[in-house]
């Protein structure tokens, strides 16, 4: 059966018409006769949307009680039993209830495309999970519920509802997205005009990265080299000199004025050592094209104009900008130069950028042998001169008699040049046509092939054996030069790529890249197999192409060890970049090693974290309970003694004390076993609705009469809690708030609704806490300042927040004004869905109008 093709409507923010753009597109596919149903779709209360649900066939939901609440879920088995064409399924990121037939929506979603099933879908900007810490550093709220990249880069089809953030605020305004109840909030928090303009620029950037991978891929998939100027990108050529630099800030400011203009840097080792660049200002020129926003490329090739084209046409460039040459005027013998070259061969549809700097004309090195092969034009050259010249010379000295020994020594300097130029052959075709013709014109008798003086023929002999000798010295050095270049341009790019990954500055998807880049293949993957007869997986891949199922089935494989193995696919690689080849291998087997020992590492951490706070448990059982265990049992000794007779005033005192230490004892007892159960994650919140002002009150019972005052009004919306958690975080944060607070000053407990949360604040008129320990108030067995030992173990704050987000709400702290500390503890209004913020909405609320996002405390 065909897999189903997935359509997802993407929106910057709650309200830009996402679910209403889907509904529409249902009604076009209905009246086209497509069979559509509505798998699940949330309207949110909103006339316009609700509307559009009219006319359309719903597949009933499934409903699904949890912790005494119900609560309606995608029915996935009867949409799969119903297998239309189209189903609508809405808020792609949720989260569905316990019980549910998987935890996520999208995995819901998966099915349905592995049953054949196409899929519309939505969702927000803010719910892709790569920009988690983006957007909360952006609205100040972290979302709970996302969605895996790769699940939407799958899609068939992303489409962006998009909406400035002028007009997104006049719907919120109107009506059209919240209660009106609910308006001033939402714009004086989560949609303030910063915050839907920075979601915006994400959503937008997010979908042109999306557009761009798929025009890589239709370029790579039907072979189009030609360039389509879609987008932006500038190629820069690097030559490792310092006018490096001047270039790279010359393409940033080109890059800025055109949108999502994009900077690529790229510098080509050539095996011939035509430049001899400086491994220091290559890692400054890097670090600053990184830091304008650009990215850092080095590849091999033996001809720097192609390679560069083949470069900038691969990543579909536009534009390349070149450095005015180095080399001294009467360096242009010897070529036309890199910068003419590229200017010739870009063809229309590639700009070539010549910027002038100050190390224009100042000389560069000359060229250098290049290779065991010297290059055609090289060889050319040699073979004319090593053939062409003993003739001329032939003609001209017929004109000078100049004795037979200079006649020798210039067709000796003929034959030298040839060695230089072409190498060993032509330098051996020289010395042969200048021995024949020496021979011929200058040896008695003359014009005849014939040598009459013995002495004629040991010079002609010794004239051959020179150029001979001279020629395999040159061709031998000109072999080892090119060797010694090739190895300098190997360890540059070895030592470049082991430092990277030795610093933790390439990953193994980035390694693969950088091998599939600089040898120009198509794809790069590690495959790997846990024994000899096992099948292979794929550790980690790059680039386009088939799926690889064993090494043999790619064009290149390296071996590296018994079970893992580089493979390439694109071209065959000549056998001396096998060496380099077998570096890059061994350099992916210790990127994915190192990735799995940070693994290990952050699980054995985790363990560590259980051992300490279980260390920690056992200590202050072994002292902090033992103190109020000394008491109650000196209080019961002194009452069962016959030798003391206590008055009535004294046994109450003991009988109070009593009553003290065992209060003490069931708090400290009480917060131990919360820890606990915190830490192994037994905590099963009991959520059903209730009104803060009727748990508030109850928490209080535990601290002196008149340290608190209490503002909770009884118009709050409904909160869905456990009543007792709730009831134990705020007593928790009383208590905290009222030891902290001076003598004359209460602690105030308020509570106030914010968009679909509702907030209950501790204000306290205390010392307050640093900024820098803010977070460490909430781990388990801190006490902030110089607390006496017996003003306990340290766990309030720590299961208060444990408790608030065990029923899907948060605990944050901020200053208060004037001086002291408030607790905001937030908690979810009723209707909401259990465990997370509803899929679709802003969630809590970015602070209290016109001021700035609070401050998270972890």
């Amino acid at each position: 059966m065909a897999r189903g093709k997935l359509r997802i409507y993407l929106g910057a923010a709650p309200g830009v018409g996402k679910t209403y753009a889907m509904l529409s597109e249902a009604h076009r596919r209905v009246e086209r006769g497509t069979d559509c149903v509505v798998g699940y779709v949330e309207h949110h209360d909103r006339p316009r949307t609700e509307v559009m649900l009219h006319g359309l066939e719903q597949v009933p939901r499934r409903r699904l009680e949890h912790r005494g609440a119900t609560f309606a879920e995608m029915d996935v088995d009867a949409v799969l039993h119903r297998a239309p064409t189209v189903a609508l399924v809405d808020e792609l990121a949720h989260t569905n209830v316990p019980g549910s037939r998987n935890a996520k929506r999208w995995q819901d979603v998966e099915e349905l495309l592995a049953a054949g099933i196409d899929v519309v879908s939505t969702v927000n900007i803010q719910h892709l999970e790569s920009l988690g810490d983006v957007v909360e550093s952006i609205t100040g709220v972290r979302q709970r519920e996302t969605v895996p990249d790769e699940v939407v880069r799958r899609a068939d089809q992303i489409e962006l509802v998009d909406m400035s953030p002028q007009a997104l605020r006049r719907r919120m305004a109107h009506g059209n997205i919240y209660q009106p109840d609910k308006v001033d909030a939402a714009l004086s928090n989560y949609f303030r005009p910063g915050n839907l303009t920075a979601l915006r620029e994400l959503a937008l950037l997010w979908v042109a990265d999306r557009v761009d991978e798929y025009l890589n891929a239709y370029r790579s998939e039907h072979q189009v080299s030609r360039i389509w100027g879609s987008r932006e990108r500038i190629v820069v050529g690097l030559t490792g000199g310092p006018e490096g630099r001047t270039l790279i800030r010359r393409a940033a400011r080109l890059a800025e004025k055109g949108a999502g203009g994009e900077v690529l840097a790229v510098y080509i080792s050539r095996s011939d050592g035509l430049t001899s660049a400086s491994p220091k200002e290559l890692a400054v020129q890097r670090t600053l094209v990184e830091d304008l926003g650009g990215t850092f490329h080095q590849v091999v090739g033996d001809d720097i104009p192609a390679s560069l084209l083949d470069f900038a046409r691969g990543v579909n460039a536009t534009q390349i900008v070149l450095g005015s040459s180095r080399r001294k005027a009467w360096q242009y013998v010897f070529g036309p130069g890199v910068g003419a070259t590229v200017a010739r061969d870009s063809g229309p549809d590639l700009d070539v950028h010549i910027v002038t700097h100050e190390e224009v004309a100042k000389g560069r090195g000359l060229p250098v042998a290049r290779g065991g092969r010297l290059g055609r034009t090289r060889i050319v050259s040699g073979w004319l001169v090593g053939l062409a010249g003993p003739a001329i010379f032939a003609v001209l000295l017929n004109t000078v008699d100049l004795g037979l020994a200079n006649d020798m020594l210039l067709f000796l300097a003929v034959t030298v040049a040839a060695a230089l130029l072409g190498g060993l052959l032509p330098a051996l075709a020289s010395a042969a046509f200048g021995s024949l013709l020496l021979n011929y014109f200058y040896t008695p008798p003359l014009h005849r092939l014939t040598v009459a003086d013995p002495k004629n023929i040991v010079a002609i002999a010794i004239f051959f054996g020179v150029g001979m000798s001279v020629a395999s010295v040159v061709d031998l050095a000109a072999r080892r030069t090119h060797q010694a270049a090739r190895l300098r341009a190997e360890s540059e790019i070895l030592s470049f790529l082991a430092g990277n990954v030795l610093r933790g500055e390439t990953g193994l998807d980035e390694l693969l890249e950088r091998v599939r880049e600089t040898f120009a293949m198509e794809s790069a993957a590690l495959l790997e197999r846990a024994g000899d007869v096992e099948p292979w997986t794929c550790a980690g891949r790059a680039g386009f192409g088939p799926p690889l199922r064993r090494p043999e089935d790619a064009d290149v494989d390296m071996p590296v060890g018994d079970h893992m193995a580089l493979a390439l696919t694109g071209r065959v690689l000549p056998a001396e970049d096998r060496r380099v080849l077998a570096a890059f291998a061994a350099q992916a087997a210790v990127a994915l090693d190192r990735r799995r020992l940070q693994q290990e590492a952050d699980q054995a951490k985790e363990l560590a974290e259980g051992n300490r706070i279980r260390t920690a448990l056992l200590a202050a059982v072994s002292h902090d309970l033992r103190t109020p265990l000394a008491g109650i049992k000196a209080a019961v000794s002194s009452l069962r003694s016959e030798d003391v007779a206590w008055s009535e005033e004294d046994r109450a005192e003991l009988l109070e004390g009593i009553e003290e230490g065992a209060d003490r004892l069931d708090h400290l007892v009480g917060n131990l076993l919360d820890m606990s159960r915190l830490q192994t994650g037994t905590v099963t919140p009991l959520i059903r609705e209730i009104d803060v002002d009727e748990v508030v009150p109850m928490a209080l019972f535990g601290v002196p009469e008149d340290s608190v005052e209490l503002d909770v009004p009884e118009t709050l919306p409904m909160v869905a809690v456990d009543p007792g958690l709730l009831e134990r975080s705020v007593a928790n944060l009383v208590e905290n708030a009222v030891k902290y607070s001076p003598a004359r000053h209460r602690v105030l407990v308020s509570a106030s609704a914010i968009v679909d949360r509702v907030e209950v604040r501790v204000v306290d008129r205390g010392p307050g806490v640093p900024d820098e320990a803010k977070d460490r108030i909430f781990e388990p067995f801190q006490r902030y300042g110089d607390a006496p030992r017996g003003a306990g173990v340290g766990l309030g704050l720590a299961v208060a927040r444990g408790f608030a987000e065990a029923m899907g709400g948060s605990l944050n702290v901020e200053d208060t004004p004037g001086g002291g500390l408030t607790m905001v503890l937030s908690l979810r209004a009723a209707g909401t869905r259990p465990e997370h913020l509803p899929a679709g909405e802003p969630g809590t609320a970015a602070g209290e109008p016109g001021t700035e996002p609070e401050r998270q405390a972890s």
